[in-house]
Order: structure tokens, then sequence, then C-alpha cells
């Protein structure tokens, strides 16, 4: 016998709304596909690690730092998070030497990656940095039609008057003409919660993290500069070059607390190890 279907009424469809409402906050609902891509934007080669640390632990220890871009891609956008030392390295298969003792290499340029994936720069739709140093933003003029999204205390420093040691801002000479989206502290990429950006100073006024909330992968912090390896993580260690020291380590206070909160995945982007450990471009996680 074939039964009528129910008739919906507003006291039928009340339940189920609230029903839906409550499996949402409870994270029932299947999160926006998100995609990270880690690209290989050059390495760093250091005669004397002893920046990296103002107790003296690490003078006179050389050190190998990779330096990757981040691109996520997520159904609203898709975000460049750093840009590296620059595709104009990867001219000089031997590297260049950035500074007395310390040399970049570039093995791939970020363009052909971004090729890889079927994208061009002007495909980028949002560009951001985790600071404003020059292995953070060689290829940051590449995205001149990308929004920027500034931190405006990053901002401020790096153009005031008597700013901190940046180097040089030709990198990042077209924020000037891009369009802006100017911050001030943390921010939602997507408006979903799924990307945000952190803000985290101490290395640079404005040095921020980036959270990832991933469909499987779950929570994933990129920690920028707030760490230059593990063991800069695990001894809370603080580079002589920060700007701030009683501000670099409220950061790392914030940054463990919200790690241990949501049993986050830490990725030290300077630290090869970690980004050894993530998919191997093409390949994505997420």
């Amino acid at each position: 016998m074939k039964f009528p279907a129910p008739r919906r009424t507003a006291r039928t469809i009340l339940p189920l709304l609230l029903l839906a409402f409550a499996a949402f906050a409870h994270g029932a609902v299947a999160p926006p596909a998100i995609r990270l891509y880690v690209l290989d934007c050059g390495r760093l080669d250091l005669r004397d690690m002893r920046m990296f640390d103002d107790s003296g632990a690490l003078d006179g220890k050389p050190g190998t730092m990779s330096v990757p871009c981040f691109l996520i891609r997520h159904p609203k956008g898709t975000l460049l998070w750093d840009t590296g030392l620059g595709d104009a390295v990867a001219d000089h298969p031997g590297g260049i030497e950035l500074a007395p003792g310390i040399r970049g290499t570039v093995r791939v340029k970020l363009v052909d990656q971004l090729k890889a994936l079927g994208l061009k720069p002007a495909d980028i739709d949002y560009l951001a940095f985790s600071h404003w140093h020059e292995d953070h933003t060689g290829n940051a003029r590449l995205f001149g039609k990308a929004t920027w999204i500034l931190q405006r205390k990053e901002l401020d420093a790096a153009t005031g008057h008597a700013p901190p040691p940046f180097e040089s801002l030709a990198p990042v000479a077209a924020w000037r003409t891009a369009r802006k989206r100017i911050i001030d502290g943390d921010a939602d990429v997507f408006g979903d919660g799924s990307v945000r950006i952190l803000l985290m100073p101490g290395h640079t006024p404005g040095h921020q993290v980036l959270e990832l909330r991933l469909p499987h992968a779950g929570t994933v912090l990129l920690a920028g500069d707030l760490y230059h390896s593990r063991g800069n993580r695990e001894f809370r260690r603080v580079p002589r070059v920060n700007t701030d020291r009683a501000q670099t380590l409220a950061s790392m206070r914030r940054f463990e607390a919200i790690a241990a909160r949501e049993h986050a995945r830490v990725v030290i982007p300077h630290d090869p190890r970690d980004i050894a450990a993530l998919p191997r471009f093409p390949a994505w996680l997420d």
C-alpha cells in the first residue's frame, strides 16, 4: 500500500531547520574543499646561524633553510602566501650571495610551478605575506593583479620615516597600485573561518601566521618566521634580528595555546624537515 507523502508545514519544517543548524554548529556539515600546495621557492645556506638566537647557542654553527611559498585553493578564490627568493635567482645555478655568509638558491621558478597547476600570476586572487623580508617577497611584483592583504603595522613600519631593518622595498613596490585590503590584527580571508591570518608580531612589527582548517588534515598552522627551526620552537629561541623580544615571546605563547587547543599540525617553513613531511608538489594537503 502506498502512503501519501507527508505534508510540509511550519510545524514540521522548523525541527528540520533546527537539526540542520545543530549539525552545522557541531561540524557535521562538510567544510569547503580547500587544498594546500607547497611550492619550492628557494633555499638559504648560512655559514653562521648566530642571528637566529640571542642566547649564543647557535653562534658559529652553519645551517640550511627551506624557502617555500604556499598556495591555498578555496572555492572563493586562490591565495598565495609568501613569494620566496625570486625567480631571477634561478638564472644563477650556483645561487647568489644575499649577504656575507648567506647564499640563496632557487631550483625551480615559481611561475613554472604555477603553470603546472594551470595558473598564471594574473590568476592569483589574493596575495599575503608572513612579513616583508626579502626571502618572502622576492616574486611579489609578479602579482600586481591580485588583491594584496596587508597588515597595517607591517606596512607602516616598512614605509615609515624611521623603519626597522627592512630590506629593499623594490620587490613589493606593486603594493602602491594593487588592490589592497588593509587589516588590523587577525583576519578571515574568505569569511568562513577556514583561512585565517593571525597577527603575531615580534620578528617584525606586523609579522603574521596563517591558520588553515582543512577538511581532512584538520588545523594547520604555518608559523612564518615566528620560529626558524624545530630547535628554535623547542627552546623558544628569539633571533637577534627580531624587532621586539617581548612581542616575540608573547606571540610564541599565543601560537602554542592555539596549537594545543586545536590539536594543530605546526609547519615551520624554514625547517626543511617540516617541508619534506608535506605532500610533494604537485600533490596537495586537504
